[in-house]
């Protein structure tokens, strides 16, 4: 099972990651720009991790894997993702934390 320690530790893998907060949450951000964190909104479930992730690709992970990702109306008007630690593969957090590093790299040019 993973927790925000798996987030921290695929992303600080990434290049020019490091670890921050937001909120006063663990979070790690890219070049000052928050990449994923510990949602602090009472909204999301426990053991969650939020995501920043296009809007466009927010709703193909939604559609596609609901047990896996959800948003609530708090967070719905941010390019984020809910993602439940404790469903999604290490692999496939790993490629989610990738696209989450282009999306905030290609929003900083």
């Amino acid at each position: 099972m993973h927790d925000f320690e798996t987030v921290r530790d695929i992303a600080l893998s990434l290049p020019e990651v490091v670890d921050g907060t937001s909120y006063g949450a663990p979070a790690v951000k890219l070049r000052g720009k928050l990449l994923a964190c510990v949602p602090v909104n009472k909204s999301a479930e426990g053991n969650c991790a939020v995501v920043r992730i296009d809007l466009g690709r927010r709703a193909e992970l939604l559609q596609q894997f609901p047990d896996i990702y959800y948003i609530t109306d708090h967070y719905a008007p941010h390019p984020t993702v809910l993602v439940r630690l404790s469903r999604i593969t290490r692999g496939d957090l790993k490629k989610l934390l990738q696209e989450a590093w282009q999306f905030v790299a290609a929003k900083r040019r």
